[in-house]
């Protein structure tokens, strides 16, 4: 029986989160006739969804949504976040908001209607699990990507191109690693089907620990308050306060397209204290209003004598086990320096994501990508032996700067790597006819 062919693309874009949707855009807007590109992009996740099990009531977008996946490069596109609202007859009622911000809620559903334009060149519900070289004369020609569907189904697929655009993988802190298979313990990131599968009965008296101390942590205890009347959550944080995300004009700067440039020419000791110094525009920051909000109710438990929840900052825990359905945590303030062991019924890890640039699917490959090093179009520079075209999104704040990880750039570098990806094409193209000449 004759084996199946498999499919060769141009480009396979590992993840179709908002950095290759908009991709996708800028691969649809930039292209012309003679650099056509056969693209597919694979998601793991059934549907698609941006932070969905974080999405509270609570949760709004901290950056403006001219910021959108297109918008800074052409705002004339029809995939702007203007469009959207125009074409779901709600443009007046957003003007009359006067508002900068949406909700979550309302971008993650930009974000699926955008994607829905590309659903012929998406590929949900498999995960992608290796990368692996495909050798022609002692050099890689192409790269054979292995996925897995959700019935143990492996498929296998070639492509000349990789762009990786996979997100953060949630950040478990050392402490907590020995109880990852607790779901007593959970990261954020699934914050909201967690809490609906451990706590059906919103009414039942709880107490819970939430580790960290930005929006993340902020946006769960204040979910908690409005909807666990009976649940008493410590907010336990390293830091000496909830800090304030600066989003002042001269700040915000820094997230500029055009400060990549700026960043990327600096020295390694210049960009590690230009990033150092703008840490807090990006990270354990919390919006202003929320900051207030949460200020209010530990204010309100004063005047009620009734405490309820506890603000616990210049805590870090340093022990934590499970015992009997309950997680114990040895926590220790750092300005007595004293020790408190406590008992919890769930404890929520608010502590970020990580972001490394070697991910496990890309080890069959690992030799040939040297340190990793990425150029300004985020292409990696590998060596000689390696003829496919690798590009990472979001793993290059060290050298690009904080806007890496976030939505700020994401419409001009998805332009840079379009450009990058099409001007390959275009020289293959010519080394294979001017071969056919020879």
């Amino acid at each position: 029986m004759a084996q199946p062919l498999i499919p060769t693309y141009d480009i396979i874009g590992v993840g179709f989160g908002p950095s290759n949707i908009a991709l996708a855009i800028a691969l649809e807007e930039i292209n012309n006739n003679s650099t056509t590109l056969n693209a597919l992009f694979i998601d793991k996740q059934p549907e698609y969804q941006w932070h969905g099990d974080t999405i509270t009531s609570q949760s709004g977008l901290q950056v403006s949504f001219l910021k959108d996946l297109v918008t800074l490069r052409n705002p004339t596109s029809p995939y702007s976040f203007l469009n959207y609202l125009h074409s779901h007859n709600r443009l007046v009622d957003f003007i009359n908001l006067s508002t900068f911000y949406p909700s979550r809620l309302e971008f993650n559903d930009y974000l699926r209607w955008v994607a829905g334009h590309f659903s012929a060149q998406c590929q949900y519900g498999e995960k992608v699990t290796s990368i692996e070289p495909v050798m022609d004369n002692q050099k890689v020609k192409l790269l054979k990507v292995i996925t897995t569907d959700i019935g143990g189904t492996s498929k296998a697929r070639f492509t000349k191109s990789l762009v990786m655009g996979t997100g953060g993988t949630p950040l478990i802190p050392k402490v907590f690693q020995p109880l990852k298979q607790t779901p007593l313990v959970f990261h954020h990131t699934h914050y909201l089907s967690k809490m609906t599968k451990l706590i059906p009965v919103k009414t039942k008296d709880l107490r819970i620990a939430i580790i960290g101390g930005g929006q993340s942590a902020a946006e769960a205890f204040i979910d908690i308050d409005d909807n666990y009347p009976n649940a008493k959550v410590d907010l336990i944080m390293r830091g000496n306060s909830m800090k304030p995300a600066d989003s002042s004009p001269y700040v915000n700067e820094i997230f500029n397209p055009s400060s990549t440039d700026s960043i990327f020419s600096k020295t390694l000791q210049e960009r590690e204290e230009l990033l150092k110094e703008y840490k807090y525009a990006n990270y354990s920051a919390v919006d202003s209003a929320m900051i207030e909000q949460i200020y209010n109710i530990f204010y309100q438990q004063k005047v009620a004598m009734v405490e309820q929840h506890k603000y616990c900052p210049n805590n870090e825990v340093t022990q934590a086990s499970e015992k009997s359905g309950q997680i114990t945590l040895s926590i220790l303030d750092k300005k007595s320096n004293k020790h408190a062991t406590n008992n919890y019924d769930l404890v929520i890890l608010a502590t970020g994501y990580e972001r490394p640039k070697m991910a496990p699917m890309l080890e069959p490959i690992k030799d040939y990508l040297g340190n990793i090093d990425i150029d300004r179009n985020y292409q990696v520079k590998a060596d000689d032996r390696f003829l496919p075209s690798l590009f990472l999104q979001g793993r290059s704040e060290s050298t690009h700067g904080l806007s890496d990880t976030l939505l700020s750039v994401l419409s001009m570098r998805s332009a840079e790597i379009a450009f990058s990806l099409q001007a390959e094409l275009r020289e293959k193209v010519q080394q294979v006819a001017t071969t056919a000449l020879a």
